[in-house]
């Protein structure tokens, strides 16, 4: 078995980086993909864009590790990396291996990073992966004749790994234009070109494997996977659809090696334009905000809340200065539609609701006790928010042995002053706390434990164990398989767990 990787597609000399970014699955030995004669336009969009796609060189200044006669920094599998680790190592004096030289350090010194991009404003404007320029103390521009000119940043969204780059042009410029992502179909041809180590344009073509692939990268995934061969250096670099209108931006990979296997994935065109008119207009992104803290709706949860099949995005709390509260969204409602947007899960939700202009007045469609109701929404703006979490010690006075009842594998009791100093439960929340959990229960799996307080049994609010105990006997009576809580943390962060009650 093979380790397979996400890797970001930027080149970087100077320095050993590597480019693995997350292990997320294993494969078993994989061929090259299959060699197929593409459709005739594709020498066509070649000709066409290949003067619009640059490459991005940059440059770092890093800390060295290691002196003067410390080891070179050489490309993996390089014929003289042997060598080199032979001689360093194994060298005796200063400076040498057996006397710790390896450990001094040395003056500070420039690394370079090679990725690419692609002009879509012939006054100079070029798009990028943010990962291509993370860092940089200089950015510049190659045009495909060799051309070298200095870029300054526009702006970067690190949540989509794009950024925006601007220079001065000191010739007329070919620039490409954004196609529509969203008419791309499974098995379309698409064209992959970049401008790796400065060579000039490489084109690969391929067919469009995926859409709206959720890799756990970001919060707003939803690549274009394609079997075009993506390699290192190609970070940034435009997807073309047969029309020559760029349909993606080039940005990871899945690979045991590093090497291209035929899984590459690109940030669809739709997400990439309104992005850059952001980044150009404002310097940064400006995204849509409902004020919602969402979960998935499981199938225990749906059966629960009567919603056939399941689907939506489960409202697990609102916040208090946000626009969905005004609008009267509630924890416990589910949003199955945004603005005239079907919303199969939360990832649908989020994706929608960022891509929505700040200030819109939006319908927002929930199901609420079985019930489908219409909310009007006018969308706040994003923040990103800084948790901040302060700790305070006191002096604790003998703790009250609490009353406690079991029911559903928990060992429940009554809030009290004593128990929620114990667990630090903020004064607003409500409910009735868990001290204890019992190992083999269907709670145990969905990860409750001591200090989570039960605010609510089916909808209704609960003080008490006996009443947890009334609610889950009456929902057998009714035939239930599941009971659904509304579960608080300490610090009021609520979410809905579904428990069996068989």
């Amino acid at each position: 078995m093979t380790a397979a990787i996400i890797a970001p597609t930027r080149l970087r000399h100077g320095v050993r980086i590597g480019l693995a970014a997350l292990a997320i699955s294993a494969f078993t030995a994989l061929g090259n993909p299959a060699q197929a004669r593409g459709p005739e336009g594709i020498a066509d969009v070649a000709e066409k864009v290949i003067d619009a796609v640059v490459n991005i060189s940059t440059s770092q200044t890093v800390e060295a590790k290691g002196g003067s006669n410390s080891m070179p920094q050489l490309p993996p599998g390089s014929p003289f990396e042997e060598f080199f680790d032979d001689f360093f190592k194994n060298r005796r004096g200063p400076g040498g291996g057996s006397k710790g030289g390896d450990n001094n350090s040395g003056p500070p010194r420039k690394t370079n990073s090679l990725g690419s991009g692609f002009i879509i404003d012939t006054s100079g404007v070029v798009v990028t992966n943010n990962h291509v320029i993370a860092d940089a103390d200089e950015i510049n521009v190659i045009l495909n004749d060799g051309t070298k000119i200095k870029a300054e940043l526009v702006g970067v969204d690190k949540k989509t790994d794009l950024a925006v780059l601007k220079f001065k042009p000191t010739k007329p410029l070919v620039s490409v234009k954004f196609g529509d992502s969203d008419k791309l179909r499974l098995g379309d041809w698409v064209v992959a070109i970049g401008n790796p180590f400065s060579l000039g344009g490489t084109v690969t073509a391929g067919i469009v494997s995926a859409k709206n692939r959720d890799i756990s990268s970001g919060p707003y995934d939803s690549y274009i996977q394609t079997d075009a061969a993506i390699n290192r250096g190609n970070s940034g670099g435009p997807l073309f659809n047969l029309e020559g209108d760029v349909i993606g931006v080039n940005t990871l990979i899945i690979s045991p090696s590093g090497g291209s296997i035929g899984i590459g994935f690109a940030v669809p065109s739709k997400t990439v334009a309104g992005v850059v008119d952001q980044l150009r207009q404002f310097g940064e992104l400006r995204r849509g905000w409902l004020g919602v803290r969402i979960q998935s709706v499981t199938d225990e949860i749906a059966e629960s809340l009567s919603i056939k099949p399941a689907r939506g995005a489960l409202v697990a709390g609102v916040d208090d200065k946000g626009p969905a509260k005004p609008a009267g969204i509630e924890p416990g409602d589910v949003v199955v539609k945004f603005d005239g947007k079907d919303v199969k899960d939360p990832k649908d939700l989020s994706r929608v609701v960022a891509d929505t202009a700040v200030g819109k007045e939006v319908d927002v469609v929930v199901i609420r006790k079985g019930q489908e109701q219409t909310k009007k929404v006018t969308l706040g703006r994003l923040q990103d928010p800084e948790k901040v979490q302060a700790a305070v010690k006191t002096d604790e006075p003998a703790p009250e042995k609490p009353v406690t009842q079991k029911a559903l594998g928990l060992d429940l009791a009554a809030l009290n002053k004593d128990l929620r100093t114990r667990y630090k439960i903020k004064e607003s929340v409500k409910g009735v706390v868990v001290t204890g959990v019992d190992a083999n229960s269907d709670a145990a799996e969905k990860r409750l434990s001591a200090g989570d307080v039960i605010v609510e049994v089916a909808q209704e609010a609960v003080s008490s164990g006996a009443d947890i105990q009334k609610r889950v006997d009456q929902l057998k009576k009714d035939g239930k398989k599941s009971v659904l809580l509304l579960v608080s943390n300490a610090d009021g962060e609520l979410r809905f767990v579904a428990l069996s009650v068989q």
